[in-house]
């Protein structure tokens, strides 16, 4: 454990330090948002149901791509400085290596999150999508738009952590780590689309459980998986 929080620790306070991987990652999600807004043209002519599914889906998309970016510069500090080899060397098992990184890629996706969600909906006037004429607003239900929004990150950046170990070695693993990556995480985005979605519409909440424990076996299978794999993929 206490080197799962050692390289978390480190992680976070270089991350603090430089601010690029928050700021490359805060931006190319903000551009993905402005560009897919533009595109589709907010809620214009839209039903509630046809608004909350495209809000969802922009803002999944810019958070997906975000994870991927923000993966990219987990282990690439180490591969440029050279230390990758000395990274491995940390007392106690490579899993908890994997942990740390982990840790380290999750903190600053949350706060793109937290900037992302609550943008999106604005931009795409989907907050309280299931209004209609004459008919008082239900309130957005924002405590369970946050915990969909922590377990479909935590499973981007479980798989993005994973895939960015086998690709830093790589000449192209800008491009390789989307192509591995993405295959194995459609599942989480599907389940956060549909379940976000249907929060937005304001579907009862038995029917949205399926998805959120779906969300929540896949990143607890995820993460033990990548756990134990994650020796021989540093080690190849």
């Amino acid at each position: 454990m206490n080197t799962i929080f050692h390289l978390a620790a480190k992680d976070l306070r270089v991350a603090g330090r430089t601010r690029d991987t928050l700021l490359a990652t805060a931006f190319f999600a903000g551009l993905v948002l402005l560009v897919l807004g533009l595109a589709l043209g907010g809620n214009t002519g839209r039903t509630p149901s046809q608004t909350a599914g495209v809000a969802s889906g922009a803002v999944w998309t810019a958070l997906a791509l975000a994870a991927a970016v923000g993966a990219q510069r987990a282990f690439a500090q180490e591969q440029e400085a050279g230390a990758l080899e000395q990274l491995t060397l940390y007392p106690g098992p490579h899993g908890a290596l994997y942990l740390g990184k982990l840790l380290g890629v999750l903190g600053p996706l949350l706060l793109v999150a937290a900037f992302t969600l609550p943008a999106g909906l604005l931009l795409f006037g989907a907050a309280g999508a299931d209004c209609a004429p004459g008919r008082e607003c239900a309130p957005t239900p924002w405590p369970l738009l946050a915990l969909v929004t922590a377990l479909g990150v935590l499973g981007f950046a479980a798989g993005t952590t994973f895939y960015g170990s086998i690709t830093v070695s790589l000449r192209a693993r800008e491009a390789l780590l989307p192509a591995l990556a993405f295959p194995i995480l459609v599942p989480v985005v599907i389940a956060t689309v549909r379940a976000t979605s249907g929060l937005l519409e304001g579907l009862p909440l038995p029917e949205l459980w399926p998805w959120i424990i779906f969300l929540s076996a896949f990143d607890l299978g995820t993460i033990i998986l990548a756990t134990l794999l994650f020796p021989y993929a540093v080690e190849g």
